[in-house]
């Protein structure tokens, strides 16, 4: 029987030094949680000399990530370093090795985690990865554990924090993106190249984690329609406020009929809605269940402590898994659903249009969308301006994603429309 559980950490960055200043400060109470203490016995790092502001003693400090891996005495791996490469060589090889992995590595988990997860199924250890998602929002257990009986019938996320915060501010103080995006980098929030966050690819990452692990489905980043904020105006939200909308990016995956919907994009959620309400950098998602019904899990999507939190409840986990002596884990099933293409999905849609003002417009408009069996619930005309340009704004009743595509073309080409149209997608009940 062991005495302790061995860690070896690779990364020693915002959510390492966290999970570290954790381990140490709770150390007595996750010794009596976990049943056995817990001890970082080896770390890599890049750079010896920096300064993490957490004191590590050298001797547990080293640039070589191969020597934690090749370790026979570390029982845990921890991969906090991002990336593809080499994040995925050393996890395989730490597997291979018969060590159990913790990683918070999105990215790499979304395009080869089933083959991470295949080799810790053959090599008898596991994996956790619940910071990857949401930082310190426990999503992960709660789609493995608490929600293991039902059958998933949707997920709805906030998952990117950096997006979440600049939709809010543009919302609150009717500024434009450019302006909030500055501010968030001068703040911290958002990266200097915020590429990631802000064209949705971040949150398209996460959600190809939560769709794998709420419906059996391997998925190709690639096959999730992603669609970011950057394209998001101050005019289109004071419009969704009008029609009683907030803007929000929104991972979104649906079951219908033994496939599964699974797109990120800006899209308007009623006001009323509690996942309308997630403000700043904070993260929520919403699983709906054939049992549990509707449930929300909300808090801090990163930061040093929250995502830190998520990477020690993993290590307390396995700790407790070793000492119990588990059974290895399950294959993945093999009857899962396929993915829906995105131009097969049905939605409501918010559509923002620049025409000229002058006799004839709507009716070529709304020729158009009726050819293409597309109903129009509600429309605004803002403004008047002879011979100039102003906003129409059009809600549509359901329709379906390759309808509403071919219409846009049609009317983009039209004379009278001065600009490129402005597309959001709606979420909620239909519009009477």
């Amino acid at each position: 029987m062991k005495q302790k559980i061995n860690v070896g950490m690779i990364g020693l960055g915002t959510v390492g030094s966290g999970a570290l200043r954790i381990l140490r400060d709770n150390a007595e109470l996750i010794r009596k949680r976990a049943g056995l203490p817990i001890e970082v016995v080896k770390i890599a790092v890049r750079d010896l000399s920096r300064d993490r502001g957490i004191n590590v003693p050298a001797s547990i400090l080293t640039t070589n990530p191969r020597e934690i891996v090749d370790d026979p005495n570390i029982d845990i791996v921890v991969e906090l370093i991002g990336g593809y490469e080499p994040a995925k060589e050393l996890i395989l090889a730490a597997i291979s090795r018969g060590k159990h992995i913790v990683t918070a590595n999105k990215a790499l988990l979304a395009v080869h985690g089933a083959e991470i997860h295949e080799a810790a199924r053959r090599a008898g250890v596991m994996v956790g990865f619940e910071g990857s998602v949401a930082g310190g929002v426990p999503v992960i257990k709660a789609l493995k554990e608490a929600l293991a009986g039902n059958r998933i019938l949707s997920i709805y996320g906030i998952i990117n924090g950096t997006s979440n915060y600049i939709l809010s501010k543009m919302t609150d103080e009717q500024r434009a993106f450019d302006d909030v995006l500055r501010e968030a980098q001068r703040a911290g929030y958002a990266e200097a190249d915020p590429t990631f966050d802000v064209g949705g690819i971040d949150t398209a990452h996460k959600l190809a984690i939560l769709v794998n692990l709420a419906f059996g489905v391997p998925v190709n980043l690639k096959d999730i329609f992603t669609e970011g904020i950057t394209a998001i105006s101050p005019l289109d939200i004071e419009f969704g406020k009008t029609l009683g909308y907030k803007v929000k990016l929104l991972a979104i995956a649906k079951m219908h009929d033994g496939k599964v919907e699974a797109r990120v994009h800006p899209t308007m959620v009623p006001d009323e809605y509690p996942i309308a309400k997630v403000g700043g950098v904070y993260n929520a998602i919403q699983i709906v269940g054939d049992a549990c019904q509707d449930i929300m899990l909300y808090g801090r999507g990163a930061g040093s402590l929250p995502t830190g939190s998520a990477v020690v409840a993993d290590i307390m986990d396995i700790t407790r898994q070793i000492e119990s002596k588990p059974a290895t884990q399950a294959a993945s099933v093999n009857s899962a659903p396929t993915l829906q293409p995105m131009d097969s999905i049905s939605s409501v849609y918010y559509f923002r249009l620049m025409a000229l003002d002058q006799p004839g417009v709507l009716s070529q408009i709304s020729g158009i969308l009726g050819r293409h069996r597309i109903s129009i619930a509600q429309m605004i005309q803002r403004g008047r301006k002879q011979g100039g340009s102003v906003p129409l704004v059009i809600m549509t009743h359901t329709a379906l994603e390759h309808d509403i595509q071919k219409a846009l073309v049609e009317i983009e080409a039209l004379d009278c429309v001065t600009e490129k149209p402005v597309l959001i997608r709606v979420e909620g009940e239909e519009p009477a």
